[in-house]
């Protein structure tokens, strides 16, 4: 079933109006036809509006509510992944598969290691392919909510930001122990907001981890064995969905 996301404003009673970029992809993309059966999220609740195509029209596509279904696919931890910029396009498959799997946020981050250095322009249009790749997984992975996509934000003010949340850990390979980082995933609890950070290929200067330290951010490993920077991520929300999931 293909999955679309609708402004909360469009969803008006038993009727529902998808706009903008849905209409050309449900129309000449995936030629869908009165009578079809999709589903519509508003980005906003943790709901799923079953409808069908009703009519066709110039700027949207009008839909009839058949029933709402309580999706309850969104992880109960808000996970905000500060993943820093790894080399060539390694990045769209970080957030694709982070989205995928429950990630509530991304945020770009510039570490002292990160080869890849983005200037005002360059960032912004990556950004917004970022933003797009975010919301395509997520129509995919039917989520209810399209994980935004932030400005690349330097090590410094990442770490300032993520001070302030319930939970804060980095992924460091001179962590020692692997229970505290067990110890972290089983002790959270719903409706908390959580920030990861990564690093990038070359890993987190000592200056970095020290800095992180100093806020709070606790540093975990990841295990006996050393993972590329696009396999962390996935593996750490791997294991918030074992944890969560039934």
């Amino acid at each position: 079933m293909n999955h679309f996301f609708a402004d909360p404003s469009d969803i008006r009673g038993n009727d529902i109006f998808l706009k903008g970029d849905n209409v050309n992809h449900i129309k000449n993309v995936l030629r869908l036809k009165k009578g079809d059966v999709i589903s519509v999220s508003d980005g906003v609740s943790d709901r799923e509006y079953r409808c069908h195509i009703e009519s066709f029209r110039e700027d949207e596509v009008a839909c009839r509510l058949d029933f709402v279904k309580e999706a309850g696919c969104e992880l109960p931890v808000r996970v905000r992944l500060y993943q820093c910029l790894p080399k060539a396009d390694k990045m769209e498959f970080i957030i694709q598969k982070a989205v995928e799997l429950g990630v509530y946020e991304i945020i770009p981050v510039a570490s002292k290691r990160s080869v890849v250095r983005l200037d005002e322009k360059k960032a912004a249009s990556r950004v917004a392919r970022w933003n797009s790749i975010s919301e395509a997984a997520a129509k995919q992975s039917r989520r209810s909510h399209i994980p935004a996509v932030s400005e690349v934000l330097t090590f410094e003010k990442a770490v300032k930001e993520a001070a302030g949340y319930d939970t804060a850990v980095m992924a460091y390979e001179l962590a020692s122990g692997f229970s505290l980082t067990r110890d972290i995933i089983e002790g959270l609890s719903d409706n908390k907001d959580m920030a990861v950070f990564i690093g990038p290929e070359g890993g987190f200067d000592e200056d970095e981890a020290a800095l992180a330290g100093s806020a709070g951010i606790v540093p975990v490993s990841m295990g006996k064995r050393i993972l590329r920077t696009e396999t962390a991520a996935m593996v750490f929300l791997s294991w918030l969905v074992y944890r969560f999931e039934n």
